[in-house]
């Protein structure tokens, strides 16, 4: 006779107040953001085998920057560095959080799909003309009539919602995939193709968005995952490693992914403050990376940055963030913000990055005039005037 073998629901995944997982409790997201590589169901490590030197060349006046003092004292406040070529110019860390502490980037990880996707154009084996249908054939109808180009640049209307404010929006429901929450019902255990397949249109809505705002979707990134993996016949695993070995980290990226090791494109990297750093100078080298290695598209950075996309933040009057290829852009910056408090940006006219972590711990993890004030300290930053 069979017996039932005791058991309890993993407390740090099961969710708890909110809908939300404990880990994401405003009391214990700073700790969780840490521990998220840890906490993670499902995920792979990534280490290169040879690492970009970093020299310090320290310019004590960035300290001195009104923002820099005003946001490094701010109770969220994890670490901010900044680098040029190869030079850190700049490196503060809170008092409890150490040099080598990773930690996740969030949605910092959806710049890596601008690298596969300009590789891929290089290489004629994408046109972001053509729909996604063209290239998924499977995909619902949330997706089928979008043009690769509007998704990369989060300018599609469906039912997929992302509103932080909201625990139940689809963004929070698109965790138990990615193995950063247990699932409603445990006996169903989605992979991602499976998740994104079943995302549908509004009714009576195309997909089309004829506004000049974005709608921010990070299930776009995973769409976009699918067809990098697909359409290249290389697993999205060793996009990865290869974005980590020109990069040069020096300690592990961690990468949450589905329950088949699919990796999770719109967030689920992790990484210590100095390798954040390296992966912007990666992009500031136009995907240069060490021992004569590279990835992405030179062409498509630079058509990045002159491209113009939808509005997705203003954080000053009238100073627009736009979305484009996955990346965030305003004048000579690229980057991308993190939910949670994370922000990286690369100067590509002054080739100077800064990379910020923090931890916000509002219930939405959200704060507008914060993420604002963030920005404009880093534009001030990567311009150079210091």
């Amino acid at each position: 006779m069979n017996e039932d073998i005791e058991s309890f629901l993993n407390p740090t995944l099961a969710t708890i107040r909110d809908n939300k997982a404990k880990w994401n409790l405003p009391e214990f997201r700073r700790k969780g953001y840490r521990d998220l590589h840890r906490i993670n169901r499902y995920g792979l490590l990534f280490r290169s085998d040879a690492v970009l030197t970093l020299k310090n060349n320290i310019n004590n006046s960035i300290g001195e920057i009104s923002t820099v003092q005003k946001m490094t004292k701010n109770s969220s406040f994890c670490s901010l560095i900044v680098g040029k070529g190869q030079d850190i110019l700049f490196e503060r860390y809170a008092d409890d959080f150490p040099e080598f502490q990773p930690q996740t980037i969030m949605s910092i990880t959806k710049l890596f799909v601008n690298l596969c996707i300009g590789e891929m154009i290089e290489n004629d084996l994408i046109d972001l003309n053509k729909k996604i249908s063209f290239y998924l054939p499977e995909i619902g109808s949330g997706y089928a009539d979008a043009s690769v180009q509007d998704v990369l640049n989060m300018n599609v209307i469906n039912a997929y919602t992302e509103d932080y404010t909201d625990p139940y929006s689809s963004s929070f429901l698109h965790e138990s995939v990615g193995g950063w929450r247990l699932p409603e019902n445990l006996d169903q255990n989605e992979n991602q193709e499976a998740f994104l397949n079943k995302i549908k249109a509004k009714d009576g809505i195309g997909l089309e968005n004829k506004s000049d705002l974005a709608f921010y979707k990070s299930a776009n990134t995973d769409v976009l995952g699918l067809i990098i993996e697909k359409i290249s016949g290389i697993k999205l695993r060793n996009w990865i490693l290869s974005i980590t070995e020109a990069a040069g980290f020096e300690d592990a990226l961690y990468m949450a992914t589905d329950r088949e090791g699919m990796p999770w494109l719109s967030g689920g990297g992790c990484l210590i403050t100095r390798d954040f750093l390296r992966m912007g100078l990666l992009f500031s080298r136009k995907g240069k990376g060490v021992m004569g290695r590279s990835v992405g598209s030179e062409k498509f950075i630079n058509d990045t940055l002159s491209s113009q996309g939808p509005k997705y933040f203003e954080f000053s009057k009238d100073k627009f963030v736009y979305y484009v290829n996955q990346t965030m852009k305003n004048g000579d910056w690229i980057g991308h913000s993190g939910y949670g408090g994370q922000f990286l940006m690369v100067n590509l006219k002054t080739n100077i990055v800064a990379s910020f972590f923090s931890v916000l711990e509002t219930e939405s993890a959200t704060n507008e005039e914060y993420k604002a004030d963030m920005i404009s300290m880093l534009d001030e930053i990567v311009t150079g005037n210091f």
